[in-house]
């Protein structure tokens, strides 16, 4: 069975580093954690390490989104199935993370990353969204789900989806972080059934939560001061050379 090895206090740093720029990026524009903390923390360690150990901050900084946001109960009575759908996705998919060798997954992380950074251009076309609302839902939840418990990213589905039904940016963010939250709850459950939630995952893991929580809400303190086109330029600028990266690092372990 995979153990997370005791960490070095050179790689405590790296995680401390990581954690707080994510947070930081989420509070400020409301999304992107898991976006920007997972592929960081895989240049670290493993893919399925670097996702086990953000379950419980991706729980905790949901959840402060989705409270802080207010009146999220009126999104979710309408968009409440692809949550309902990313839960059967994550099932899915975190059984697969936990079957097979996690570095396999390291070139799909890259490839998600890529499909967000093109979600708009690629979003054109899907009409049939909005003429099939009840499809649309199962197409993009499951796929969500599927991508967060493999790669803990459902980003790309969930943005191209709110693309083609024009969802308002305040409902996008709240849609979002309601997925995240069931999402990520079903894929916790999954590994505390599969043994690898143990108690030294746990600890790091709720330290990792503090510091996140702490640091989220410090952006959103900033969030009406500081540009979000500024942010979200260089978030997708840093997604960019992130999956170069692990592109380099896939061709690496296959090449030797």
């Amino acid at each position: 069975m995979p153990v997370v090895e005791t960490p070095t206090l050179h790689t405590l740093l790296a995680y401390t580093v990581i954690i707080g720029f994510a947070a930081m990026v989420h509070g400020t524009v409301g999304i992107g954690f898991p976006m920007v903390a997972t592929p960081l923390l895989a240049l670290v360690t493993d893919v399925r390490t670097a996702i086990l150990l953000l379950v419980l901050p991706t729980v905790v900084i949901n959840v402060g989104n989705i409270i802080k946001g207010g009146r999220w109960d009126r999104s979710i009575a309408v968009y409440w199935p692809l949550a309902v759908y990313g839960m059967a996705g994550s099932f899915v998919g975190t059984r697969l993370l936990v079957a097979f060798p996690a570095e396999s997954f390291r070139p799909l992380l890259a490839a998600m990353l890529v499909l967000y950074l093109n979600a708009e251009r690629i979003g054109v076309g899907f009409g049939w969204v909005r003429r099939h609302p009840q499809i649309a839902f199962a197409f993009f939840g499951l796929t969500a789900g599927i991508l967060a418990g493999t790669v803990n990213v459902m980003l790309p589905a969930l943005v191209m989806y709110a693309l083609e039904v024009r969802m308002p940016k305040t409902v996008m963010i709240q849609v979002f972080n309601f997925c995240f939250l069931f999402g990520k709850l079903t894929q916790g459950a999954v590994f505390v059934q599969a043994g690898l939630m143990t108690s030294d995952v746990v600890g790091l893991s709720a330290c990792m939560a503090v510091l996140g929580a702490t640091v989220m809400f410090l952006g959103m303190r900033i969030r009406e001061r500081i540009p979000t086109a500024t942010y979200r330029r260089w978030l997708r600028r840093l997604l960019a050379v992130l999956a170069v990266m692990l592109v380099v690092q896939s061709l690496r372990l296959w090449f030797g």
